[in-house]
């Protein structure tokens, strides 16, 4: 009986070791960078409903980054580098790339929103987005944003960003409070911007052109013409008048 007690014993200690030794080895063999990928796993955060880019084109763009990610050494791949290569699409706003315990590479990608689209007589078209990031358009997929016509949208298209230009920043939260204001969103279907700024708004519903001046204090000017739409139009009739100013200080021109 003790003799057969002695052998449990020994065999229990036989197997702990051999579990040490196949733990140590799968340690070296990670340590040596033996974890191959296994696959590719995207996943893209699309909150606002943006489809620029599915799955497919950004495994075209892996591929063109690292061929061949599928069975290599995920110890010997430069993550940090595919995720700078992947950001220079300007549709990409953020990209993260790690490795899982199952030897997957898993791609996070975050697309960027478009807030307005530049309509060029000239050439191809194109997106500003929320950060003021200009990107091109897409063939699958239109984005129902305000439209930015004029010598400025002309001039912007050459332009990587919105905030590169001199009325840039202000015209950029002016299209954000736009895009954010219900009703505003649903009135203004076109900004058309001269190229020393001055603004036009060409409006979805009531007929008049709207002169606007420049996007400095839009606020105060969107504020106006909410009166003139509220109060003025009602009691005059939607048809009156062709044109409405609300680019001077504490006055509404309607003629």
């Amino acid at each position: 009986m003790k003799k057969w007690k002695l052998n449990i014993r020994k065999e229990i200690r036989v197997a702990a070791a051999l579990v040490g030794i196949c733990a140590l080895i799968g340690f070296s063999e990670r340590k040596q960078g033996r974890v191959l990928c296994k696959s590719v796993i995207v996943e893209i955060n699309n909150d606002h409903e943006n489809y620029f880019m599915d799955e497919a084109e950004i495994m075209s763009l892996l591929t063109s980054s690292q061929p061949a990610m599928v069975g290599a050494d995920v110890n010997q791949l430069n993550l940090k580098e595919i995720e700078k290569k992947l950001m220079r699409d300007r549709h990409i706003e953020d990209a993260q790339l790690f490795a899982d315990l199952k030897g997957n590479v898993v791609v996070r990608v975050d697309l960027r929103r478009p807030i307005a689209r530049i309509v060029r007589a000239s050439g191809q078209d194109a997106y500003i987005a929320e950060d003021g990031t200009v990107m091109s358009v897409s063939d699958r997929y239109t984005s129902r944003v305000v439209l930015v016509s004029g010598g400025f949208g002309e001039d912007l298209y050459l332009k990587e960003n919105i905030n590169e230009v001199e009325i840039g920043p202000e015209l950029l939260s002016m299209i954000r409070f736009v895009s954010e204001d219900r009703f505003w969103r649903a009135q203004v279907a076109q900004l058309d911007i001269s190229r020393a700024g001055e603004i036009r708004i060409f409006p979805q519903v009531t007929g008049q052109e709207v002169q606007f001046g420049k996007p400095e204090g839009f606020e105060n000017k969107f504020s106006k013409l909410m009166i003139f739409y509220k109060k003025i139009l009602p009691q005059r009739g939607w048809t009156k008048y062709k044109t409405v100013n609300v680019k001077y200080e504490g006055q509404i021109i309607a003629e």
